[in-house]
């Protein structure tokens, strides 16, 4: 079933997720191939925080929601989509954001 068919986000093959990050920076499939990660590191944590803030929005606006976390001027980011069992086009969508959001 296509997403367009269930209206939900459909699970991408992993040649598909390969090739997904060819054209993002510095993120990397975690071990387990089930969600794809990166770190980012700020001048402070005023930045930090203003990137959160950008990205939450997008997240709100898309449904779709980064695991994360924050210690001052570093955030980790987990992306996968629990309902599709791991990676899918929101997560690649989101990923993107997030490497435009930080510059």
């Amino acid at each position: 079933m296509t997403q367009a068919q269930s209206g939900r986000p459909v699970k991408l093959d992993a040649a598909a997720v390969d090739d997904a990050l060819k054209g993002l920076h510095g993120w990397t499939l975690r071990e387990d191939g089930a969600a794809i990660i990166k770190g980012f590191r700020f001048k402070d944590f005023n930045e930090a925080f203003g990137f959160m803030t950008r990205v939450a929005i997008l997240a709100d606006k898309i449904d779709h929601h980064p695991e994360w976390f924050n210690v001052y001027n570093r955030v980790d980011v987990t992306l996968n989509t629990h309902d599709a069992g791991g990676i899918s086009r929101l997560d690649i969508e989101m990923a993107g954001f997030m490497d435009q959001a930080a510059r």
